[in-house]
């Protein structure tokens, strides 16, 4: 089994200057959602939004291109990348003589999917899009939508996760509401580096006390665990506490070597969000 332990992950690692695919690193969500009480039949479904910033290899001609990669990885996918391996694999580019972004594109869809359903007996296909650099300028930044938590001036002493914080008004009539707060921090489950981010939640149901998530999302701060794993224990922790009838989690966290990741997990079918970033990223 592939383990954050075994993964590239703060250990020296060289990187490859030839086209090398061998170097992503897939891991089983089951492990990490097993300990959030999640099983083979999730509440949620979703995808991870992932953006690489740091995309080039060379023409026939040997002269460099360079591209922005985005990224969509199905929640129900069995395992993710991990990050190192796919900055690692996202390098291994740079030197390579291809002939043409369709080339570059459909090498990332191909070991990307191989990847992602690894060892699962199953086939499923990652979406990857190209943005060439005419349109580069063309990049929006956007802030999440919604009300932000953060105008509350709360006291917070809650650094791990606590879902006892959250709280709803059942005996209330139902709302419907779409809430945001960038205060979201975690850290890297191996590295213990800060992992920086905003997230949005929507739902339907009992109205949630504002203090109290917002208080829940910042005990977080020194929490280690992946985006996706945050994402879903997060989802996990106010559907159980608060009941909704619907609810949608979205975080956008901050780039790191290149590459950020943004997970959203819904208990409806939705479209997915446009993977427009935000000022910090």
């Amino acid at each position: 089994m592939s383990t954050p332990d075994l993964s590239p992950l703060g250990k020296s690692a060289s990187y490859p200057t030839e086209y090398a695919p061998e170097v992503l690193f897939p891991m089983p969500r089951a492990t990490q959602r097993a300990l959030i009480g999640v099983g083979e039949q999730p509440l949620f479904m979703g995808a991870d939004l992932w953006t690489a910033y740091e995309l080039s290899w060379l023409n026939a001609k040997g002269k460099p291109q360079v591209a922005l990669a985005r990224l969509v990885v199905p929640a129900d996918s069995p395992n993710i990348i991990e990050s190192k391996s796919l900055k690692l694999y996202l390098g291994s580019f740079s030197n390579s003589r291809l002939s043409g972004p369709e080339e570059v594109l459909a090498r990332l869809r191909t070991d990307l999917s191989a990847a992602l359903w690894q060892g699962s007996g199953r086939q499923g296909v990652a979406g990857v899009q190209l943005v060439q650099p005419d349109d580069f300028d063309r990049e929006p930044v956007q802030e999440l939508e919604g009300l932000s938590l953060d105008r509350l001036d709360i006291e917070c002493s809650h650094y791990q996760p606590a879902p006892e914080l959250l709280t709803a008004q059942f005996d209330e009539q139902p709302v419907t509401e779409t809430l945001t707060s960038q205060l979201l921090k975690s850290n890297c489950l191996v590295t213990g580096q800060p992992d920086w981010g905003s997230v949005q939640i929507r739902y339907s149901g009992p109205q949630i006390d504002q203090a109290g998530l917002l208080q829940y999302i910042v005990s977080f701060r020194n929490h280690n665990e992946f985006h996706e794993q945050c994402v879903e224990r997060i989802f996990m922790d106010i559907w159980r506490q608060c009941r909704p009838s619907q609810l949608m989690v979205y975080a956008r966290y901050t780039r790191r070597g290149g590459l950020d990741i943004n997970p959203w997990r819904t208990s409806a079918p939705g479209t997915v969000p446009s993977n427009v970033r935000t000022a910090r990223q």
